[in-house]
């Protein structure tokens, strides 16, 4: 049996904007990332595992700040220092597209950092190739179309035929090493990539290229003991209930509101053949993620409508708040926006998204003529294209009566 620690989809340079920490001069929502990432690292000494695998995306693009290199490089040295084995798999938001470029992680291979491997082309890693890892791992990184064209040595052609022809070959390079691999030695898969059937959550709006998808069969063949997945953020077992187990851990924080029903976790995982253990770990102090959705009703004063759908101001203090507000747009002035940012003084970021909805052009019935109607036809037509209330029509109708004949009078009078 083998001890692994598995995460994926760091992204720790995601959020970087916002407020700054005055002592380390980091925006404090990379210091959300970095302090999921610690927890990670005292885990993985704490528990002295065998492996931490790494299924990629460590940045939010392949040419991360060198600031935030370097905070990344103080963790890895960490599990360096601590003597425990771990890979990095490279993941889409790590690679460059061109031919011959360094990736996001290239310093850890050409600096030959002590105890840290980095898989950046499909490998097959041995029984006791990796520091004599009682284990064998097959390792699929993210490679763009045109590096795993070159890879794979597939001529150009149409794309729907060329991903096909990208997805078989993937797939007869796995079923290969599976031929080769020791049977009575535990076998690992991780990939940074997509499973057909796998649930994804909102990580769609952070990922670049087109997904490699990995058949279902193929990760869930039983000669494979764990396999360790990278790519959607949301955390899920495709394979619950089942061996081997298929899992992707998820985003260690959350990236956007797309997120912010999902708890965030890494992955312990006990290795035996043919029975593997998996223990979810939520990752402590994750920042919440809060968004109210309040649809203004025009014949109400707005801002005790807004005191009524708010919770009280302490309920989000250091959260990431967002208020969306649907309303007419005849309602725009009426919006205390300053009562609003008052109310979310508390809170870690703020965002108000108003969504005025524009009416159109009053209908007039097709068999009629604006010509052929009196003011108080056309008024109740108003009334009904702005939405108010029945039990109201009678008494506006009527005070618009008592108006439009009081003016006629003083009409008369002239």
């Amino acid at each position: 049996m083998i001890k692994i620690l598995h995460f994926a989809d760091a992204h720790i340079d995601m959020a970087n904007y916002g407020r700054h920490d005055p002592e380390s001069g980091l925006p404090l929502r990379v210091l959300d990332f970095l302090h999921a990432l610690d927890a990670i690292v005292d885990a993985a000494i704490a528990e002295k595992v065998d492996l931490v695998l790494f299924a990629g995306d460590a940045y939010k693009d392949r040419s991360p700040a060198p600031t935030f290199q370097r905070e990344w490089g103080k963790r890895i040295m960490r599990l360096s220092q601590a003597g425990i084995r771990t890979l990095l798999l490279l993941g889409n938001h790590d690679t460059s597209p061109a031919l011959g470029r360094a990736h996001a992680v290239q310093e850890y291979d050409t600096l030959q950092v002590p105890h840290v491997r980095v898989a950046d082309r499909p490998c097959f890693i041995k029984t006791g190739e990796f520091e004599g890892l009682e284990a064998q791992v097959l390792a699929i990184p993210w490679l763009s179309r045109s590096r795993l064209m070159a890879e794979l040595d597939l001529s150009a052609a149409d794309t729907t035929e060329t991903n096909r022809a990208l997805e078989a070959r993937v797939g007869e390079l796995i079923g290969v090493w599976l031929e080769q691999a020791d049977p009575k030695i535990p076998v690992i898969l991780t990939a940074h990539a997509s499973i057909q059937g796998a649930k994804y959550g909102n990580e769609r709006t952070v990922m670049l290229g087109a997904d490699l998808v990995l058949a279902g069969s193929l990760v869930k063949d039983s000669r494979i003991d764990y396999v360790a997945m990278g790519h959607i953020h949301k955390p899920q077992d495709v394979n619950e209930g089942s061996q081997p187990p298929v899992v992707y851990p998820g985003s260690i924080e959350r990236v956007d509101f797309g997120e912010l029903e999902d708890e965030k976790y890494f992955v312990i995982a006990r290795v035996e053949k043919g029975k593997t253990v998996v223990d979810w770990r939520k990752i402590p102090g994750i920042r919440p993620f809060l968004e109210y959705r309040i649809k203004l009703k025009p014949e109400d004063e707005i801002t005790p409508q807004l005191e009524k759908a708010l919770p009280d101001s302490k309920k989000i203090k250091d959260a990431v708040v967002k208020v969306v507000l649907e309303y007419p747009e005849v309602l725009e002035a009426r919006i205390d926006e300053t009562w609003l940012r008052h109310w979310a003084e508390g809170s870690f970021e703020f965002h108000l998204r108003k969504s005025p909805q524009f009416e159109s052009r009053v209908r007039i019935p097709s068999d009629e003529s604006v010509s052929s109607m009196g003011p108080m036809e056309l008024l109740e037509i108003y009334w009904r294209e702005m939405h108010t209330p029945e039990d109201q029509l009678p008494r506006l109708q009527k005070l618009a009566g008592e108006i439009i004949s009081s003016e006629g009078e003083e009409g008369e009078g002239d």
